[in-house]
C-alpha cells in the first residue's frame, strides 16, 4: 500500500485579481506539488469579508475570477480540491469552537494582525471578524487535517496559533485529535510591489496575472531602483531596487541576474536597459496565462467548485465530530 501523501491547505481571499506576487509567493509552489501532495485550495470569501463588508458584491464576483486564474496558472481540479469557504458551515463551526481555547490577549499580540491593524487605520475600530482571522484560519487548516501550509514568513505567527489550538484540543480530547502543521515558506516570500512597498491589491502596486503586454510596461517603467543611480555610469544599488527583485523572482537566467546585478553595482547599466530585460522576462511568464485564461469556460467554474467543496466539507464533517466530542458536545 503506498504512503499517504502529505495534506496541505492553501488559499486566497477573492478580494481582487491574483497578481505575481501571489505567482511569485504561493502559485508556483501548488502547481510543483499538486501531483505529490493532497492540497486542498480554499476560496476564503468569508475571510475576505472581514474587511470588505461594504463590498459584499465585489468578494462574491471575485469568487469566479479566482479560480479562473487558479485555472489559467496551470492548477488542475482533478489534482486539487478547490473549495469555497462559505459553502462549508463546518468551519464557521469550528472557529466558533475554537474560540473558547483562545484568548482576547492572545490574538491582540499577533505581530501579523497588528501589523494589518496598523495599516487599516482601525486603531480601536477593530472589526471583531479581523480580530478573530487566525482563529478562522487555524478552523481552515485543521478542517483537512492538513501538515503543510504554504505561507509568508509574516504569516508564521497563523501557524503558531493555529499549533497552539491544536495542543489545547488535544488535551481536552486526552488523545491527539488533530495533527500540528508546519510552514512550507517560497523562495520568494515577499515580493515588493511597483512602487517598493509590499505587492497589494488594495495599494494597486502590482502587477496582475491577467496584465497586457502595455500593462506590464507600464508598471516596469514606474517601478523604483536607485534614486542616486542618475548616469549609466554611476555606481548603483541593487538593495532595494525594485527592479532586480523581480529579475531575481522571474528571470531563468539566474547567473545572467547575477552578473547584472554587479556590473549594476560598479556602473555601467543603465535602468532602461534593465527595465526592458524585466519587462521581457514578466511578459513571458504572464502572456502563457492570459492565453489560457482568455480561452476557459466560465460556466465550468460553479461545477468545480461544488465538486471541490462536497469533498473537503466529508473531511470537515469527520474532524467536526472529534472536536465536538471533545467539548463534550452531542454528534449530530
Amino acid at each position: 500500500m503506498p504512503p499517504a501523501r502529505e495534506v496541505i491547505l492553501t488559499g486566497d481571499r477573492p478580494t481582487g485579481p491574483l497578481h505575481l506576487g501571489h505567482y511569485a509567493g504561493s502559485l508556483r509552489s501548488r502547481i510543483a506539488l499538486q501531483a505529490t501532495h493532497d492540497q486542498t485550495i480554499l476560496v476564503a470569501d468569508l475571510q475576505a469579508l472581514t474587511d470588505n463588508s461594504g463590498r459584499a458584491a465585489d468578494v462574491h464576483r471575485n469568487v469566479t475570477e479566482i479560480v479562473l486564474d487558479y485555472l489559467a496558472v496551470g492548477l488542475d481540479p482533478e489534482l486539487n480540491t478547490i473549495a469555497l469557504q462559505s459553502a462549508m458551515p463546518e468551519l464557521s463551526e469550528l472557529t466558533m469552537l475554537y474560540l473558547n481555547v483562545v484568548t482576547l490577549a492572545r490574538l491582540e499580540r499577533n505581530p501579523t494582525v497588528r501589523a494589518e491593524i496598523t495599516a487599516r487605520g482601525f486603531e480601536r475600530d477593530i472589526p471583531a471578524g479581523f480580530l478573530c482571522y487566525p482563529v478562522s484560519q487555524a478552523a481552515d487548516i485543521t478542517a483537512v487535517r492538513a501538515t503543510l501550509v504554504p505561507v509568508g514568513d509574516d504569516q508564521l505567527p497563523m501557524i503558531e496559533q493555529t499549533n497552539a489550538i491544536v495542543r489545547r484540543l488535544n488535551a481536552l480530547a486526552s488523545r491527539s485529535i488533530l495533527p500540528e502543521c508546519r510552514p512550507l515558506l517560497s523562495p520568494v516570500p515577499r515580493l515588493p510591489g511597483v512602487d517598493g512597498r509590499k505587492a497589494s491589491k488594495s495599494f494597486g502596486n502590482a502587477i496582475p496575472l491577467s496584465a497586457s503586454a502595455d500593462d506590464i510596461r507600464a508598471a516596469v517603467r514606474e517601478m523604483y531602483t536607485d534614486p542616486l543611480h542618475v548616469r549609466v555610469t554611476d555606481p548603483g544599488h541593487v538593495e532595494g531596487n525594485v527592479v532586480f527583485a523581480y529579475l531575481r523572482a522571474f528571470d531563468p537566467d539566474q547567473a545572467a541576474v547575477a552578473e547584472l546585478e554587479a556590473l549594476y553595482r560598479r556602473g555601467g547599466l543603465g535602468d532602461v536597459t534593465l527595465k526592458n530585460r524585466l519587462a521581457d522576462v514578466l511578459e513571458s511568464v504572464i502572456a502563457p496565462i492570459r492565453e489560457r485564461r482568455a480561452r476557459l469556460d466560465r460556466d465550468a467554474v460553479a461545477p468545480i467548485l461544488r465538486r471541490g467543496t462536497e469533498r473537503a466539507r466529508g473531511r470537515a464533517q469527520s474532524v467536526l465530530a472529534d472536536v465536538r466530542a471533545a467539548f463534550s458536545l452531542a454528534p449530530v
